[in-house]
C-alpha cells in the first residue's frame, strides 16, 4: 500500500535490528524502500547499500555522492558509481545537489561535483535523486543547463523548499517528494506547497534515520513511519489514506519503471 521513496536503512544506527525494521515496515503496509546509499565513496559505503538491495526483496538502492561529501568525488568514485549501477536492483543515481547551509564541501566543488554526476546519470539512462538546501536558483539553474530534454527525469527529495521551487521543479518533469518534515506543526507553509503538487507527481518518504513524523517526535525514524506521512498528505488533499498509498506508489513504479 505504501512506498518510502527515500532511505537510509544500512547505515549503522539499523545495525542491531535491521531485520525488524523491514519486518515492522511489511507489517505497517510498506510494500517497497529505496535505500540511499550516501557516505565517502572511497570507504565502502556503496557497496554495502548494493549488498542490501540484494539481500531484501523489497529494497531497492540509488547510489551518488551527497553534496556534504563533494570534495571525495572523482575519476575513481564516479567509475565506482558505474560499475555497481549495473545491478538490477540499482534504480537511481543520488542523492546529489547543493546543500549551501552546512558547505561541508566548498561550494564551487559542489556545483562541478553536481554537473558531473547529472551528466554521468544521463549517459547511463537513470533518474536523479535530488537533494536541495538553501541553493534554490543555483540547482534549477544546473538543471536547465545540464539536464535539459533527459529523458529520465528525477526527485526532488524530502522537499522544504519555496513554492517557486516546486512549480519549476515540476515545469521540469520532476517529482516532489514529501518527508516528515510535511506533518511538523510549524510547518504550514510546507503543507500550503504541499497541497499544490498535483497528486500524481507526489512521492512520500522518511529519509529515515532523520526527521522523525508527528506523533513518533523524538524516536528514531524507519520504514514504518512513512504511513504517517502519507496520512498527513490525506488530509490536505481530502482523500483517503488508502488513495494516498495508491497513488504514490503507482507513482513510484511508474516512474522508476518498476513492473511490480
Amino acid at each position: 500500500m505504501f512506498i518510502d521513496s527515500h532511505a537510509h536503512i544500512d547505515g549503522p544506527e539499523f545495525d542491531d535490528d535491521r531485520d525488524e525494521i523491514i519486518e515492522r515496515a511489511r507489517a505497517a503496509g510498506v510494500s517497497t524502500i529505496l535505500n540511499v546509499g550516501t557516505g565517502d565513496p572511497h570507504s565502502g559505503a556503496f557497496e554495502r547499500a548494493v549488498e542490501l538491495g540484494k539481500r531484501y526483496e523489497s529494497v531497492y538502492t540509488a547510489l551518488g555522492t551527497h553534496p556534504h561529501d563533494a570534495r571525495l568525488y572523482d575519476d575513481k568514485a564516479e567509475d565506482k558509481i558505474k560499475s555497481l549501477i549495473k545491478s538490477e536492483r540499482v534504480i537511481a543515481w543520488g542523492e546529489i545537489g547543493l546543500d549551501f547551509h552546512y558547505d561541508n564541501s566548498p561550494r564551487d566543488v559542489q556545483i562541478a561535483v553536481f554537473k558531473r554526476q547529472l551528466r554521468a546519470a544521463r549517459e547511463c539512462d537513470l533518474p536523479v535523486v535530488i537533494h536541495t538546501r538553501e541553493a534554490e536558483s543555483e540547482t534549477i539553474e544546473i538543471l536547465q543547463s545540464v539536464y535539459a530534454g533527459a529523458e529520465r527525469k528525477g526527485v526532488f527529495h524530502c522537499f522544504s523548499g519555496s513554492m517557486d521551487l516546486a512549480r519549476r521543479a515540476l515545469e521540469l518533469g520532476f517529482m516532489i517528494s514529501l518527508s516528515g518534515i510535511v506533518t511538523f506543526k510549524k510547518a504550514d507553509e510546507l503543507r500550503e506547497i504541499a497541497k499544490q503538487v498535483p497528486l500524481n507527481r507526489l512521492l512520500i518518504e522518511t529519509d529515515c534515520p532523520y526527521l522523525t513524523p508527528i506523533p513518533y517526535r523524538g524516536k528514531r525514524n524507519e520504514p514504518a513511519y512513512v504511513v504517517e506521512v502519507a496520512r498527513c498528505l490525506a488530509g490536505i488533499h481530502r482523500v483517503d489514506l488508502e488513495e494516498i498509498g495508491r497513488v504514490t506508489s503507482e507513482n513510484f513504479r511508474s516512474f522508476f519503471g518498476l513492473t511490480s
